[in-house]
């Protein structure tokens, strides 16, 4: 019975052309096609990925943030990458340090644990690590595509659907790009949550789809250049909230408006008007409709939509960068770490280092951070 309900969902007519299928995607005469079982490689890649991560903040995006001046005074260096409870000797030090006393220490942990809020160090290393990727891939995926035909005439993309042998940089830029976006799921409860945590998993869940799919039914040179226009814009936006963390509001402004340009273009303009196009307008000139046709291509339009959504987003972020504006937070992000103004004075001294009745940096507290450095 289950053999039988597989052979139903994967009939041909369901994900093919009328007159392909499965079948046409078998290696032969020395030319490989994708298969189902490529796809299990992903999971050890995501999981190196996680540990590549971990050795880069570590040895790479921890003194960045020093050079750049992202710092987060007092225990919260401790509070971010040493321990969220500290044992009663760590608190004895601590304590020492900050000039509070053992009492004051414990009852700063227990309300930064109630308010789990991201430190801007933490958030300037997982920036660090997504722009790395995004410039590289991008970079990589330029590579692999610039010699292609379908990169410069779209419609090349269905030349001899689906009997399209696959080439070893197709390969790689598949099993890397999709491991990667399965080592954000792998690691989504630790990262940084922000504003539009429902649309990044929905955003997660449709790119892993999409590219899995697009293997199994070899659309791959459709896949490469959707990866290729995602990949153009996001290491700008990355490299916008670093410099945003480390003060350096000049370099975040420009950096921030070329990203809003370059998405914009890539977002609203490239991937509707010409990839879109070429994916559901015309296959339709070339095949009758089929379920594989519509299933992809709802995948697309999910993406699309969510690109709408974040292109709203930064639009109301580029206002803020207009004479007489200044940049806020990153509109999808928790607010920087911030206390009450009723709190005690010895957890004013644990965060700021002075004493009780201590004055505040440059107009501001040294927690806040929001003085602009010149760039």
């Amino acid at each position: 019975m289950l053999s039988r309900l597989r052979e139903q969902i994967w009939a041909d007519w369901i994900w093919f052309p009328e007159g392909y299928g499965w079948a046409d995607l078998t290696d032969h005469d020395g030319k490989v096609y994708p298969k189902t079982q490529d796809l299990w490689v992903t999971i050890p890649i995501a999981l190196c990925f996680l540990v590549i991560r971990q050795i880069f903040e570590r040895t790479v995006a921890t003194p960045l943030a020093s050079i750049l001046g992202v710092t987060d005074k007092s225990a919260f260096p401790y509070f971010c990458s040493t321990s969220k409870n500290p044992t009663q000797s760590s608190i004895e030090v601590l304590s020492k340090q900050s000039g509070c006393s053992v009492r004051q220490v414990q009852r700063w942990f227990r309300r930064r644990r109630n308010q789990e809020r991201p430190c801007k160090l933490k958030k300037f290393r997982e920036a660090s690590w997504r722009f790395t990727f995004y410039l590289v891939a991008f970079f990589a995926g330029l590579a692999a595509l610039i010699d292609k035909p379908w990169l410069y005439d779209m419609k090349q993309v269905w030349e001899d659907f689906p009997k399209m042998p696959l080439l070893p940089s197709e390969y790689w830029y598949y099993m890397i790009e999709l491991g990667f976006y399965l080592s954000l799921i792998f690691s989504i409860a630790s990262d940084v949550k922000r504003k539009d945590f429902k649309e990044q998993i929905i955003h997660h869940v449709a790119t892993i789809s999409l590219i899995s799919f697009s293997w199994l039914v070899n659309y791959i040179r459709a896949g490469t250049l959707i990866m290729l226009v995602h990949d153009s814009s996001d290491s700008f936006m990355e490299a916008a909230k670093m410099f945003n963390y480390a003060g350096w509001r000049n370099t975040c402004n420009i950096m921030f408006t070329t990203f809003a340009a370059v998405f914009i273009f890539t977002r609203l303009v490239i991937l509707p008007f010409w990839i879109i196009h070429t994916t559901f307008v015309y296959p339709l000139t070339l095949y009758r409709p089929f379920l594989g046709f519509y299933f992809f291509n709802g995948l697309m339009f999910v993406l699309q939509a969510l690109h709408i959504f974040w292109a709203i987003l930064i639009l109301r972020m580029v206002v803020k960068f207009l004479p007489g504006n200044h940049i806020g937070e990153d509109e999808r992000s928790d607010k920087d770490e911030t206390e009450s103004e009723d709190e005690d004075g010895g957890h004013e001294k644990l965060q700021n280092g002075h004493a009780q009745n201590g004055h505040a940096q440059n107009g501001h507290t040294p927690l806040n951070n929001n003085h602009s450095k010149k760039d």
